[in-house]
């Protein structure tokens, strides 16, 4: 399934701006060191592969847990980063200074850049702050506020819980049965990049 994401600032982004310069992928995802290793690695690998594909990766500007991991591994790939990081939280997330990044006084700022400088976003494994940006980034899609794939990416179906809540709300007509096919699921990375590129070049 897939979702779309808009901004309280801008409105629908232009798609054809969006084609004349280098593809980017927003990644939403935690920032815990002490989760499990395997989503690390999953961060890491991720990361790797926005490199190889010459996709810029966009994230939270922090120095641990998945994005952390997500980052440094694109940069020593080779690959561009660029991170966005409120001051207040620059001591407990930590920036990574070896990646260009740009400081803001607020989560909203945050967000609003990391959103106008994306052409998708992808959910790693992650807690509260993770689903509230991927909460938002949907609800903005359903509002019409642009057309960016969202995927949601995990090998062991983390995100399960989650779909079935979203099905739930369906089920309680208080969401639209069509909003399902803009939420993309993949369980690997291969699998998620293809549905980005499905959508960057026009496939439903």
């Amino acid at each position: 399934m897939c979702a779309r994401f808009g901004s309280e600032f801008t409105l629908m982004s232009d798609a054809s701006n969006a084609a004349e310069k280098s593809r980017s992928i927003c990644v939403y995802c935690g920032s815990s060191e002490t989760t499990r290793p395997d989503y690390l690695a999953l961060a890491e690998r991720f990361g790797t592969a926005l490199a190889q594909r010459g996709i810029r990766l966009v994230y939270g500007g922090g120095s641990i847990g998945l994005m952390g991991r997500a980052a440094r591994a694109a940069h020593e790939a080779g690959g561009t980063v660029l991170g966005v990081m409120p001051r207040f939280l620059a001591r407990r997330e930590i920036v990574l200074e070896s990646v260009p990044h740009r400081m803001v006084d607020t989560m909203h700022e945050r967000k609003f850049i990391m959103f106008e400088e994306s052409d998708a976003f992808v959910c790693l494994p992650g807690g509260i702050g993770t689903l509230e940006e991927a909460v938002e980034t949907l609800s903005w899609s359903r509002l019409g506020l642009h057309t960016k794939p969202i995927v949601f990416l995990s090998e062991d179906d983390f995100w399960a819980p989650f779909f079935h809540l979203i099905q739930h709300t369906i089920d309680a007509n208080l969401t639209p049965a069509a909003f399902a096919k803009d939420i993309l699921a993949a369980n690997s990375i291969a699998d998620c990049l293809a549905a980005v590129e499905l959508r960057w070049n026009g496939a439903a």
